[in-house]
């Protein structure tokens, strides 16, 4: 398998570029202006109508549903493409910044489980990213028939899923898109609270030893001090 990437500038790209940058901004604007409400500066506040709070979930699930329906009805070209894509990535960074809402229905925004919000919202900046370089997802062209494609897709899968039950979310998500990642992952010792370790690592076994002293209770690795840094407090351990 080999990872296939096209940085040409085709038009859908550049519509994905908006997309993507849109979702970006958005999301690192939307984090620093929660920031200042939380310490109580500058001239921002939450919104409140009848006494409840509105989430901004419930702009940013507006947005997407008008641009959806624009891009449906419509088909715009040119300009209008451009700010339907800007639209919803817009929409789509402020839902997926309460993601753990969804999850919880409960507000845990400044929570650990809200920190999921923040998981969320890279692991869709880091596959958009990919998607936008031209990954392909499987690895494989036209030329290498259906029983190679079909093959790609199962060991690709396969990794990818063993990977998550390994507790390497990210890995598994990427390697989707870039195969190596997910076969390291699936490969890789597993971490001592996934689903694996629990199943496959019998309490003091050698596997079982390994893998607390790879991943030790409270270890910080760097995917966690960027969900810190955009999250605005540490985690809780």
């Amino acid at each position: 398998m080999t990872l296939t990437v096209d940085v040409g500038l085709v038009p859908g790209r550049i519509t994905a570029i908006w997309m993507l940058g849109a979702f970006l901004v958005v999301f690192l604007v939307t984090r620093g202006i929660t920031r200042l409400i939380r310490a109580g500066r500058g001239p921002f506040r939450d919104t409140s109508v009848g006494g409840v709070h509105v989430h901004h979930l419930v702009y940013g699930i507006a947005l997407m549903l008008l641009a959806g329906a624009g891009e449906f009805v419509y088909r715009p070209d040119g300009a209008w493409r451009t700010v339907l894509a800007v639209a919803f990535g817009a929409g789509a960074a402020l839902a997926l910044d309460e993601f753990a809402l969804w999850l919880r229905l409960a507000d845990v925004y400044w929570s650990d489980e809200g920190r999921l919000s923040v998981d969320a919202v890279l692991m869709v900046a880091v596959v958009g990213t990919l998607l936008i370089l031209g990954a392909n997802p499987f690895g494989t062209t036209g030329e290498d028939g259906a029983l190679g494609v079909a093959v790609s897709i199962v060991v690709t899968s396969g990794a990818a899923i063993t990977a998550a039950f390994k507790g390497k979310i990210v890995t598994a998500i990427v390697g989707i898109l870039v195969p190596p990642v997910a076969l390291l992952g699936a490969l890789r010792l597993a971490r001592p609270t996934s689903p694996w370790a629990r199943r496959r690592y019998t309490p003091g076994s050698r596997r079982d030893v390994r893998s607390r002293a790879r991943y030790p209770e409270g270890a910080r690795n760097p995917w966690d001090r960027v969900v810190d840094l955009l999250g605005g407090v540490s985690r809780t351990r």
